[in-house]
């Protein structure tokens, strides 16, 4: 005989509930809540939600709730809408000692619609200016800090180098302020060997002697306090690789795309039989480009070359002699 429905539901919600108790109470003989340890938990057992909160699913710990929504308070529903309602500023950047936070005041006399200001006007607005350099740097750290990043700021413009390896400088030039490394040296110094060194974990080197020309501080400091912050901050860098100024060296002596591949295949190549050890690799990478521009007859002298990556014609001499007898190509 067929039980009512009413009856069906009752026993099959019973049955429910004396499950879902049992459940609660597994959990709660596991142990206590407060001292499980989220480093203990299955990865595959936590959840994140919308909001950024990331649970575990069988006890409903959150494990983690500290989350930072970097969206704005106010939702748009499309285009327009997000244009009318965005409110955006010029982006926090490394290169500047306060990250780019403070605010300027214009020194043009003029008010929001361009009109001039009153003489009264004008004089409250310059002292309020005078104000505002003084105290957008409230220690000497910090007025190191700035003198620092606008040194690497024109020595990067005078080299043309791309905003990310002004980036890089910045960040290793701010550690090494925090490590304390800038006590005992010239700050023009420790600036210029951050940049030397961002250029090198950018990949696009550039060498000492051009560094220096550049800088207000001779090449022998340079390499000495880059030497020094680079152990110091363990930043690892590798030898940098000739081939990498192939392009800029070719380019500025007018060769062809022949000319540089040619020069990339006689670095290859005589580097795996040992020769690039212990040498410049600015001289290396300008003899491969003399002895591939004659192999090509694009043939350059030896003095344009040097000129160009700024090595002595000497250096470029003995590095070709090595590279033609490796390739075993009879000069």
């Amino acid at each position: 005989m067929t039980r009512p429905t009413r009856q069906r539901d009752h026993d099959r919600q019973r049955v429910g509930d004396e499950d879902a108790e049992e459940e609660a109470i597994d959990v709660a003989e596991v142990e206590d809540v407060d001292e499980l340890d989220p480093e203990d938990f299955d990865p595959e057992n936590l959840t994140r939600t919308a909001d950024g909160e990331l649970i575990h699913e069988e006890t409903g710990l959150i494990v983690e709730d500290e989350q930072i929504d970097p969206g704005p308070e106010w939702r748009a529903f499309n285009h327009s809408e997000r244009q009318e309602k965005s409110r955006v500023g010029a982006p926090t950047t490394k290169t500047m000692h306060d990250k780019g936070l403070t605010t300027t005041i214009d020194w043009k006399d003029k008010d929001a619609y361009g009109r001039s200001i009153s003489s009264k006007k004008r004089s409250q607005m310059h002292r309020l200016r005078k104000w505002q350099e003084r105290i957008r740097t409230k220690d000497a750290g910090e007025r190191n800090l700035q003198f620092a990043l606008s040194e690497i700021d024109r020595m990067a413009s005078a080299l043309g180098v791309p905003r990310s390896v002004r980036e890089v400088a910045s960040v290793i030039y701010r550690r090494a302020l925090n490590e304390d490394l800038i006590r005992g040296r010239s700050i023009e110094g420790v600036s210029t060997a951050a940049l030397y060194a961002a250029c090198r974990k950018e990949g696009i080197p550039r060498s000492l002697e051009e560094i220096s020309e550049v800088s207000r501080v001779d090449r022998k400091e340079i390499g000495r306090t880059y030497r020094y912050i680079s152990q110091e901050l363990g930043l690892e860098m590798r030898p940098v690789d000739p081939k990498k100024y192939v392009p800029r060296f070719s380019s500025e002596l007018e060769l062809s795309e022949e000319v540089q591949s040619k020069a990339n295949e006689i670095i290859e190549t005589t580097a795996e039989q040992g020769l690039l050890s212990g040498k410049s690799p600015t001289g290396y990478a300008a003899a491969a480009i003399y002895a591939a521009s004659l192999l090509c007859n694009e043939k350059k002298t030896q003095r344009e070359v040097a000129d160009v990556a700024q090595v002595t014609e000497v250096t470029i001499r003995n590095r070709y002699q090595e590279q033609i007898e490796a390739m075993g190509i009879h000069s």
